[in-house]
């Protein structure tokens, strides 16, 4: 492939919307001012669909042979060896991933060369049922007052799927297992907080229709979807940043934004995490004041 040249636009890879590989190339070419300066440097896994979503997909790691040599990579260590993961650090790599058929980039919170160190820590609800925005909205807004009570400020996006994403930016000193341990604590608390709704129960049949509280996306390895991402479901819904203030309002859903809709969204209010990389925190004096809550003090 040449450079930015999509190859068989005309393949369609959202069967029930009409939606091309050509089309989903000119989404992300069109966003990547906005969405570049949250993935860069970031390993990562592309999430392919070659017949499109209505066949199985697959996620795709290593890029170590049969890439150009223009592509940017970063060797990972693994227990057996290592993985060469793409990094996506300009429109060029971007749109050589859409060629791909990849729909959907998941990143690490850790960015190269400090891959040891996440500079965001990512807490996802994924609800068991879809019906119940309501609450799905009080956790949300529940997870943000807890971290604001350890003093730290949070950003929220769709995840587009079935629920949201709550990212806190780190100033990178602590290492994965501390951002992790935090993670999982927050989590712990929230769910003592409203036990009816949510839970830490990974397995669906554990969870009783409650919202798990998903912390496992903090450690080494993990992944979450991009933000200005497109998801692998009807409609091409994107994992969208938002204000607070519209899931306070009832104004989004986990799936409000789409493809065909968020470049005239992102020109109406720009990128709403523009700010957040300025308001990276460091988690040593939340995790004082998370000791003194699980104390009851």
């Amino acid at each position: 492939m040449g450079d930015g040249v999509i190859t068989h636009p005309e393949k369609v890879l959202f069967p029930a919307d009409g939606i091309t590989k050509g089309e989903l190339a000119s989404y992300y070419e069109a966003v990547a001012p906005v969405m570049l300066p949250h993935i860069s440097a970031r390993p990562v896994t592309m999430e392919r669909y070659p017949a499109g979503i209505g066949e199985k997909g697959f996620f795709h790691k290593d890029v170590s042979k049969g890439f150009p040599a223009w592509l940017e990579r970063v060797e990972v260590p693994k227990k057996d060896g290592t993985v060469h993961h793409l990094v996506v650090g300009d429109t060029r790599s971007l749109l050589w991933m859409t060629n791909q058929n990849c729909i959907t980039p998941h990143v690490w919170p850790s960015r190269a060369p400090k891959l040891y160190h996440p500079d965001i820590c990512v807490f996802d609800l994924d609800p068991s049922k879809a019906d119940e925005p309501d609450v799905l909205r009080a956790a949300a807004l529940g997870l943000r007052d807890l971290l604001k009570e350890l003093g730290l400020p949070s950003w929220l996006k769709t995840s587009g799927s079935k629920g949201f994403h709550i990212v806190l930016p780190l100033d990178g000193k602590a290492g994965f297992g501390e951002v992790s341990r935090f993670a999982h604590s927050v989590g712990t608390i929230l769910v003592k907080r409203d036990p009816k709704h949510l839970t830490q129960e990974f397995s669906k049949a554990d969870r009783g229709g409650r919202i798990l509280v998903d912390t496992g996306r903090n450690g080494y390895s993990a992944t979450f979807a991009a933000a200005y991402a497109v998801r692998a479901k009807p409609g091409a819904p994107v994992s969208a940043p938002c204000t607070w203030e519209e899931l306070e309002q009832g104004a989004i859903g986990p799936r409000t934004f789409t493809l065909r809709t968020m470049t005239g969204r992102i020109a109406a209010v720009g990128d709403l995490w523009s700010d957040m990389r300025r308001r990276r925190r460091s988690l040593r004096r939340p995790i004082e004041r998370l000791r003194r809550i699980q104390a009851g003090t």
